[in-house]
Parts: C-alpha cells; structure tokens; sequence
C-alpha cells in the first residue's frame, strides 16, 4: 500500500493523519510543536526525526504548514522533501498559500522527479478530523488518478479544478473572499441581534432553518451564543491569512473586493485585539462597541 506523510499536525494536519491512518495507509509526521507529535505517536503514527525523514518513508506527503515560505523550507534544500523523496512520489500541497507562490513552486519541482498537486482545502476543523473536506486539486489527470486513495482518505469531495500548480490556490482565494464576507455578516448580525434584546438560541434556530443557514452561519452563531471564542479549531490568524491572499490576488487582477476588505478589516480588528482567539472572536470586538452580547439564554447587556 502507499505510504503516506504529513508535515504539520496543527488542527488541520492532525485530521489529515487521523484519517489517512483510518484508511490504513502508514503515516510518518513531523511537527515543532513536541505535544502534537505525541499525540500523532499515540493515534498511531510514524514520529519522523526530520523533513528528509518524512519524505524517504512516504510516497506522497500533505504539506499543511501555514504560509508559502514554509512550503518552500519543507521542500527545498539538502533537508527537503525532494531531496529524498522517492522519485515518481507526489507533493500535495494542502496548505493555502498564495496562488503565484504555487506557480514558483510549480516551476521549481518541474525537473524533481516528483509530481506537485496544488490542493487546497475547506471544510475547517470539523471537516479535517471527520475526514470531510472538500479538496480544490490542480494536476495532471494521470497523476490525480494515482494518488486518488490518499486524497480519498481525508475528503469527501475533490474537484479538479486545473492542470497548473496555482489554479487550486486560486480557487480557494476566490473561496475565501465570499466566506470571510459571510463569517463578517454573520458577526454582525448577532450583535444586532444582541442589541435588540433578541434571545441567542431563538436567533440560531430561525437562521440555522431559513435561507441564510448553512455551516458558516449556523457554526458561527452556535460559537457566538455558547460564547465559545478560542480552542474550537478554527483559530483566526488562518482566515487573517487566507482573506490576505484574497485581497492580493483582487489588487494584482485589478478586481474590487469592496465586501472581502469589509471582512478583511473586522478580522484585523479581531486579530489584533484577541489575537489568541479563533474566528468568531471579532464578534466581541463589536459587542463591545455597542454593550451588548448575544447568549443562548437570551442578550446581555454589559453597560
């Protein structure tokens, strides 16, 4: 059976190793962080020593770090991946990264011997550990095809969205721009919500069964009233980043993103006020604004 491989083991690539392990590939995984890899050890997971170690027991490796500087350290140099990967092997590159920081990757691994997937992901949290997410995957067909099990293994839906490493960054960026708009709605309409004296649970129950409910809205607003603002997973430097990415990609293709920016400046405000806490924090930076909190027994007043 293939083997598989796993650089980082955050929220993210932890669920990735948990599912790919379910699914009975071998699994070798690196993280710096040594409570992450204990608990990789204890799933059942092959602790590697190093990046080079990784790669000479996997045939193909998620890369889920967080920027596009960490994809390049993993996979360059005498301790990268493609230094001792075995040739044939494949690099799917799960992180979300800029789209032109792919195409540089692309360009870079062309004469490796190992194949690049450009293979963003969504889904968060949830969809990592469930081994649900959807897979935004660019790469040539033969390719796909062969390393459709391990992909399988973590998700739910690939869509083949292109043939060029950058074309499945691009998508996610497209994807991003329209949920950071969303998360932002949400935040604040439950702080309207909130203000009008509106009970927290009446309000989710009513969005989470109308047209606007699905599980941005829905997840969000569950968070928001139970007051659960950091450890659920989604921690908000990640859609910091992701919007960032957006936001770049509109200013190099010339579009207007007047919505995303909206977003992009009250998860900056969240950032940077909480900056431990996860997305549906920078709705506390509204409340306070205007002294009010939605709870699921109903909204609080705090002036």
């Amino acid at each position: 059976m293939m083997r598989a491989g796993v650089i980082g083991l955050g929220d993210m690539g932890s669920g990735l190793a948990k599912n790919l392990l379910k699914a009975g590939f071998e699994t070798t995984g690196i993280d710096m962080k040594p409570e992450r890899m204990a608990a990789f050890v204890e799933m059942g997971g092959r602790a590697a020593v190093d990046v080079a170690d990784v790669g000479a027991n996997a045939d193909a490796v998620f890369v889920m770090v967080m920027n596009g500087d960490q994809v390049k350290s993993v996979l360059f140099g005498e301790g990268g991946l493609l230094a001792h990967m075995p040739k044939g092997g494949a690099v799917i590159l799960s992180a979300t990264i800029k789209p032109v920081e792919a195409e540089e990757i692309g360009a870079a691994m062309a004469d490796s011997g190992i194949h690049l997937i450009d293979t963003p992901v969504s889904g968060g949290f949830p969809g990592a550990q469930g081994g649900t997410l959807t897979m935004m995957a660019a790469g040539v067909d033969e390719v796909l095809d062969t390393y459709a099990p391990v992909m399988e293994a973590v998700s739910a839906t690939i869509w083949c969205v292109g043939t060029e490493a950058g074309q499945g960054q691009t998508v996610k960026a497209c994807l991003q721009s329209l949920l950071g708009a969303m998360f932002s709605a949400t935040f604040e309409a439950s702080v309207l919500a909130a203000k009008a004296g509106i009970n927290g649970e009446v309000f989710h129950n009513v969005v989470a069964n109308s047209s606007g409910g699905c599980g941005i809205t829905a997840g969000s607003l569950e968070k928001i009233i139970d007051r659960q603002f950091e450890g659920t997973g989604s921690h908000i430097a990640t859609m910091h980043k992701d919007l960032t990415i957006s936001m770049g990609l509109g200013e190099q293709l010339g579009v207007p993103l007047h919505t995303a920016s909206a977003a992009m400046q009250i998860f900056h405000a969240g950032k940077t006020r909480y900056p431990d806490g996860d997305n549906w924090v920078c709705t506390r930076v509204i409340e306070e604004i205007v002294g009010a909190e939605l709870h699921r027994d109903g909204a609080k007043n705090t002036r």
